[in-house]
């Protein structure tokens, strides 16, 4: 195989990794903030920050990812 088209496959594969893990991280995220929330319904505030904290570290893995997928693509 030639070297761009392995540069390709590995992109494509650290992406779909990435996808993945942070479609998997989203859902535990947001099922236990959920259940905590219906679990205690008054720590409603206090679970709202950390629910949005643990949103956007998800979301960084994710985009961490992106960018070295578009880094590895384009060097």
């Amino acid at each position: 195989m030639e070297e761009a088209s392995l540069k390709f496959i590995g992109v494509g594969l650290a992406m779909l990794g990435a996808t993945i893990g942070a479609g998997f991280g989203l859902g535990r995220v947001f099922s236990a903030w959920l259940e905590g929330i219906a679990r205690n319904p008054s720590a409603d505030a206090k679970l709202s920050k950390i629910g949005f904290i643990a949103f956007a570290g998800t979301e960084l893995v994710l985009l961490l990812g992106f960018v070295v997928s578009i880094m590895t693509l384009y060097k």
